[in-house]
């Protein structure tokens, strides 16, 4: 039987984006959310919608047995997992299979052997993919990364071997700093995957990030349909993305091809996936995972190939053939990650309330967007807000028209990367010609670009329509919950309105806020105390009272948005008092810990 009600297991822009689909195919689509999502976009869009309970990822999206329960209990004969969350979880994977639900990705078997990166190397290495060194095993302890690094040398990559995202990712330069990044990337992958497993491997000093985006189905037909580069992030999160990868030669993209495609088939591979590479700046191709899930950035594959990625997976899971093996490429495609972060503060998570959102709109542009106002961005979950994914007929007009589109994108009550992206796009190493060549890496904009960053402006704030303070008092929304399931009830209006108690001679509120603003993250702490910048939880303290400390040493990481965030010394003194506890959740501004001079 065809697949006919989709549950979604996943939140925000990702979720939207499936509903969309499963609307398009005229299957029903199930939410489930979290107590911070009650009220969120995805909960709304849906055709059902229950409640897992729980405020963080561990107690609602990780619960596999809940969204199991849930998706038994609406009728819903398929899951869906997005990415992130339980999406390459083989045992989440199995017991949805068990439960005589429809998975729509691949079979568990190779997602434990493709998404443990230990055991995807070995099969790499069968596949005759192109490898640099690396541990076979997962490392027991930081000893192990020195002992590698005495052998093949620095930097070395401290690698999640059950994870992905750039998360429980560090790359240690220094043979001092192995212990501590050792440490951070398995707190990291523990928090984000639940297993604290990392391997090591010689990392490759300013890559390039390249991709394919495959699709295989279970009739033993693979295709790679197109190129990506990722190469522009931050703590190896990808905040740029294009498609088709641009200067490449003909013999890299043919030896890209063949080498995802044999990985794949080795696997037994079914569904969406993608095989990711660095490209060394001396030519050099280096097999770096698969992916056993649809990419954040899957869209500029789809504004290159006319193919819907989302329906593409719900063929696939309802065992029809792809029916190609290649698919014509058209035009240049660039996607834009919009984040809750301060690019100026190093992308410091910027949680917070979004007031006002102005989309950019016209020919080439298409926004994948799981908010808007007064959606709250939290720091319990990831920081991104939508996705902008601008089309042109080659690279040099993607990259005009999404200038254009960043003119237009405004978003108010709490800072974002747009001002990176600006900045980013009018840069020479990106916005390179054929000729001068593509000089942008992984590690480019803590580098290269690191001098730019506290130079970003503020973005312009948008003039207010005169509708945008209009409330709506005749009748007021109510949700309730009944069993667990998300209801809507519209019902005659109980309180008094903003346009009442304007009329009756109240206060006029003002909505007006200049873009960027709002109460966020402090920029630095000052006087003797080291203050959180935003709201963490604690998973490190480093001092006790009584130590002496130096401006610069790292005296406590908070986790939030999923990454770790080092907060340093902002003086030279002694530890007086020292509020912190790990495993606390700590509010901005909250005293961390206290240096007298």
């Amino acid at each position: 039987m065809p697949i006919s009600k989709v549950l979604i297991a996943n939140r925000g822009e990702i979720a939207v984006r499936i509903i969309r689909t499963c609307r398009d195919l005229g299957i029903e689509s199930v939410a489930v959310y979290a107590e911070p999502d009650r009220n969120a976009m995805h909960v709304e869009m849906a055709d059902e919608a229950f409640a897992l309970g729980g405020s963080t990822a561990a107690e609602s999206y990780l619960r596999g047995d809940a969204v199991i329960a849930i998706a038994e209990r609406s009728g819903a004969d398929a899951i869906h997992p997005g990415y992130g969350f339980l999406s390459e979880n083989a045992d989440f994977a199995r017991a949805v299979i068990d439960a005589g639900i429809a998975w729509i990705g691949p079979p568990p078997e190779a997602i434990e052997q493709l998404g443990d990166k230990v055991s995807a190397r070995k099969l790499a290495q069968e596949a005759g993919a192109p490898l640099v060194p690396g541990t076979a095993d997962p490392v027991a302890d930081s000893a192990a990364v020195l002992d590698f690094a005495h052998e093949h040398g620095l930097p070395v990559a401290i690698k999640a071997a059950f994870g992905g995202g750039g998360r429980g990712l560090k790359v240690a330069r220094t043979m001092e700093e192995i212990p501590e990044q050792f440490d951070s990337a398995v707190r990291e992958a523990t928090a984000a995957f639940g297993r604290g497993e990392c391997f090591v491997e010689r990392f490759l000093d300013r890559p390039r990030h390249i991709e394919t985006q495959c699709l295989a189905d279970a009739h033993g037909n693979v295709a790679v349909i197109s190129t990506r580069d990722c190469s522009l992030q931050r703590r190896h999160q990808k905040l740029v993305e294009e498609a088709p990868a641009p200067f490449l030669s003909e013999e890299q993209i043919a030896l890209l091809t063949e080498a995802s495609t044999s990985i794949l088939r080795l696997a037994g591979y079914v569904g969406a996936g993608t095989c990711e590479f660095l490209l060394g700046v001396d030519g050099t191709i280096s097999f770096l995972e698969v992916n056993t899930r649809l990419q954040v950035e899957h869209p500029v594959t789809e504004e290159v190939t006319g193919l819907d990625l989302v329906a593409e997976q719900l063929r696939i899971a309802n065992g029809e053939e792809l029916g190609y093996d290649s698919v014509p490429i058209r035009g240049h495609s660039i996607e834009l990650r919009i984040n809750g972060e301060d690019p100026a503060m190093r992308f410091l998570p910027h949680p917070g309330t979004i007031t006002r959102i102005a989309w950019p709109m016209g020919p080439g542009i298409r926004v994948d967007a799981g908010v808007r106002p007064p959606s709250v961005v939290s720091g319990n979950f990831d920081s991104m807000i939508a996705k902008v994914i601008i089309t042109g007929s080659d690279r040099p007009t993607a990259i005009a028209r999404a200038r254009r589109a960043l003119t237009e994108l405004s978003i108010q009550g709490l800072k974002t990367t747009v001002p990176f992206h600006q900045a980013a796009l009018a840069h020479p190493d990106f916005a390179a010609a054929e000729t001068e060549g593509f000089r942008v890496h992984t590690t480019w904009i803590e580098t290269d670009f690191a001098p730019e960053l506290s130079r970003l402006p503020e973005p312009p704030s948008v003039p207010m329509s005169p509708a945008d303070d209009e409330v709506e008092g005749e009748t007021q929304r109510v949700v309730v919950e009944v069993g667990g399931k998300r209801l809507e009830v519209v019902m005659p209006s109980l309180i008094p309105t903003a346009r009442a108690n304007r009329t009756a001679g109240g206060p006029r509120p003002s909505l007006r806020k200049r873009s960027g603003g709002g109460s966020g993250p402090a920029a630095s702490s000052s006087g003797a105390d080291l203050t959180a910048p935003m709201q963490g939880t604690v998973v490190k303290v480093n001092v006790e009272v009584g130590a002496t400390v130096a401006e610069g040493d790292v005296l406590v990481v908070l986790e939030a948005m999923k990454m770790e965030q080092p907060l340093a010394a902002h003086r030279s003194g002694t530890v007086t008092a020292v509020a912190a506890k790990v495993g606390e959740t700590v509010p901005a501004g909250t005293s961390l810990i206290t240096i007298e001079e």
